[in-house]
């Protein structure tokens, strides 16, 4: 599946819950390095989801204290990006 058929949904889901989708992409920009410009760019183009991810460009050395799931991505296992 493509991020921008999921971003929005991500979107609408944190909305639903009282938050927005600039607090999505703060954490979007957290977990991953990317800018907003990129997750705009990523969202309008056909970007797997699974590779938005692989290929972050800075990802978050405190990602690996997830225990749970943020934008639908269960917590980031030892070896993995």
């Amino acid at each position: 599946m493509s991020f921008a058929r999921i971003y929005p949904l991500l979107v609408a889901k944190a909305e639903r819950k009282g938050r927005t989708q600039a607090e999505v992409d703060e954490i979007i920009t957290w977990l991953t390095g990317y800018s907003q410009s990129e997750i705009e760019k990523a969202a309008d183009n056909e970007v797997r989801y699974d590779e938005f991810f692989m290929n972050a460009p800075m990802p978050n050395p405190n990602r690996k204290l997830i225990k749970g799931s943020i934008c639908g991505v269960k917590g980031w296992k030892k070896g993995k990006k």
